[in-house]
């Protein structure tokens, strides 16, 4: 296998940020007994033996999809075959959106609502990345095996168990492949799907996390910048004197640190990192440029907006305090280059979607929370529309690693799970 670059290593995505701020909670009895009379249904109980007996195909697609390369902005391929696999399991309206999703569209019988249900196509790992899956015992090892591949096998395996158990729902259901969401990808796919005047989704759930018991109810929003500084460049003795990209970059880094600092000493948490510094071209020149990349994030939108201000007054601050002692003409200047920004946002426990899954997971025997993560929930969150995600089950280790494993421990149970929280959002139609 390849070596991972350092920008990988280092970015901070959904899944690491998944469990964070856990609260043990329960739902409330109304909503258990509307999970329990889903659950009890014949065409869900058939739904239930369909999924057992679909465990080999799900766990052919899992491989087969895993081992199709899907870097952010590279999930072309990937895509073209989940969309066949769509397709094949039986569902007619399928196609291709000007940001690469894929989408498919289950009709309802007509209450007007539609409700979104995806897992995202990307991976963090470079297009030329071994992606072979290999089996030791009954563990699956492959970069991407979970993170979030299995997602996708899991909501294959919802539809068709949904068509062969032919039941409906009264929501329209959209179903989809969503592009970009680790990474610099900043949630671009499901940004698309949420743009104004595009599509009408009245909730939405994502399936991005470990075991079912965790439920993402809130949105931490991140902002990230590539700043760069630029000079003239020179021999570190000929040209000793000109102004040093690298000597600012670092008062820079020390003035927001400080500040910064100061900020998230209190209130709301908040964070802020410098992930990754570059430039310059050998140890006897001064370098031209260097640049470096800033992670913050918040679970207040305010707080996001603050370190953010505070970030660029600090470095606008430090070029100019090290240009005025420059007793050359040529001085630095800082490029400022936003590359990443996800929204911040919370819901109440007792938001309806948020109810039925916590139901749906004492339902299956497991012990709810509720999470704030970074995932594609973090757009309808902020917007205002419900969203929850949820697990995509099994167990699994190492995510976004070389190393990274999955077992399938419980997997038909995790793939129930989703059926009964997208029946209950979707209203199960009755006969």
């Amino acid at each position: 296998m390849k070596r991972i670059p350092l920008l990988i290593l280092l970015s901070i995505t959904a899944f690491s940020a998944f469990a964070q701020n856990e609260k043990t909670i329960s739902a409330k009895t109304s909503y258990k007994t509307e999970i329990d009379k889903i659950a009890a249904d014949k065409k869900v109980r058939k739904a239930f033996e369909i999924i057992q007996e679909l465990e080999p195909t799900s766990i052919t697609e899992l491989i087969e999809l895993t081992q199709i390369p899907a870097p952010p902005f590279m999930e072309q391929k990937r895509a073209k075959r989940f969309k066949e696999m769509l397709r094949e399991a039986g569902i007619d309206s399928v196609w291709v959106d000007e940001a690469g999703n894929v989408l498919a569209l289950r009709r309802g019988t007509g209450n007007g609502k539609t409700v979104l249900f995806e897992g995202h196509l990307d991976t963090v790992f470079p297009l030329d990345t071994d992606v072979t899956v290999k089996m030791r015992g009954d563990t699956l090892f492959a970069p991407g095996i979970g993170d979030d591949t299995r997602a996708l096998s899991v909501v294959l395996t919802v539809m068709k168990a949904m068509n062969k158990a032919a039941i409906s729902t009264e929501s329209d259901i959209l179903i989809a492949g969503t592009v970009g969401e680790e990474g610099l990808g900043d949630l671009r796919g499901v940004k698309h799907l949420f743009k104004p005047g595009n599509l009408k989704i009245d909730s939405h759930i994502a399936l991005d996390g470990g075991e079912i018991g965790a439920l993402l109810t809130n949105g931490l929003g991140s902002v990230r910048y590539k700043i760069t500084f630029k000079g003239p460049g020179g021999h570190s003795w000929g040209a000793f004197g000109l102004p040093n990209p690298h000597h600012a970059m670092g008062k820079a880094i020390d003035y927001f640190s400080t500040a910064a600092g100061a900020l998230v000493a209190s209130g709301p948490k908040t964070s802020y990192n410098v992930g990754r510094i570059g430039g310059g071209t050998s140890v006897n020149s001064i370098p031209f440029e260097s640049w470096m990349e800033v992670d913050m994030r918040s679970v207040s939108p305010d707080k996001l907006k603050d370190i953010e201000q505070i970030l660029l007054n600090q470095v606008n601050k430090a070029i100019h305090e090290y240009n005025f002692k420059i007793k050359t003409k040529e001085k630095l200047t800082a490029h400022f280059e936003k590359i990443g920004e996800r929204p911040s946002g919370t819901q109440s426990p007792d938001l309806p979607l948020i109810q039925k899954g916590l139901a749906a997971i004492e339902y299956f025997k497991a012990k709810p929370s509720i999470t704030t993560g970074s995932t594609n929930s973090n757009i309808p969150i902020s917007l205002g529309i419900p969203s929850i995600t949820i697990g995509r089950g099994g167990k699994g280790g190492e995510s976004h690693s070389l190393g990274e494993w999955w077992i399938n421990e419980n997997g038909a149970e995790a793939i129930r799970f989703a059926l009964v929280v997208l029946l209950a959002e979707a209203g199960l139609k009755s006969d």
